[in-house]
């Protein structure tokens, strides 16, 4: 099976559609698929419901698609750096699901695991558990959670070899596993792209079953979300 494609554009071809329900890695702007979610942008895709720790900010990443408005609604769990993902939702203009971090991160590792739901503690007794079923374990109430299952899972590595398995660089790993493997089609963009076997078993931190289109881009923006400089005597 070829999973190299020469762009993220032709990796994203007769795959993504309007209406569907997309994941994206990343936390933050650490480990998004910038190419792919450009890419995305490109492909003029609508009505989205798209899976993701947050939207990026103003203007880049996830930030670029709410521009357009061709995502209809978030299931995030963080809303405070992007200003328009603030905006379109208190004017009713975008739909949101909130969801507690680990939760999120739940949802889609039990999604790749092909568990249909679970139950957990957080947000019981709040607007989490509205709707949901309750049950009690151990004199505990618990609040049962779907798991999520994208229709497609754009993902950021920081290498693969042709076969698909992946290597991803400390901290920009976040949400890319879970996303990967919850997605119906995994779509993954990388810095470098090596040959199988140069990856050692024990440095893949992803099996390249789970990924189906592989993209290169090089040299990503890597934009740093916010900067803070501590200013020092005598500098």
């Amino acid at each position: 099976m070829k999973k190299l494609f020469p762009s993220a554009a032709e990796a994203l071809k007769g795959v993504v559609k309007d209406g569907q329900l997309l994941a994206v890695g990343g936390f933050g702007l650490c480990g998004i698929p910038e190419a792919l979610i450009d890419a995305l942008k490109g492909s003029q895709v609508k009505n989205l419901t798209v899976i993701s720790n947050n939207a990026g900010v103003d203007g880049f990443g996830l930030g670029k698609l709410l521009e357009t408005r061709q995502i209809k609604k978030m299931i995030s769990s963080y809303v405070g750096e992007n200003k328009e993902f603030e905006r379109q939702y208190l004017a009713g203009e975008l739909e949101l699901e909130f969801t507690p971090q680990g939760t999120l991160a739940e949802k889609l590792r039990a999604g790749g695991a092909g568990i249909p739901a679970f139950f957990t503690r957080t947000g019981v007794g709040t607007q989490v558990a509205e709707g949901k079923e309750l049950r009690d374990f151990d004199g505990e109430t618990y609040v049962m959670e779907r798991s999520l299952v994208p229709d497609v899972a754009l993902v950021k590595a920081h290498v693969a070899d042709k076969s698909g398995n992946l290597r991803f660089n400390l901290t920009a790993r976040n949400f890319n596993p879970a996303a990967a493997m919850a997605g119906k089609v995994c779509i993954v963009e990388v810095e470098k792209i090596v040959e199988v076997g140069e990856l050692a078993p024990d440095d893949i931190h992803l099996p390249g079953i789970y990924v189906h289109r592989i993209v290169l881009n090089a040299n990503p923006e890597k934009r740093i979300e916010k900067r803070t400089i501590t200013e020092k005597a005598g500098v």
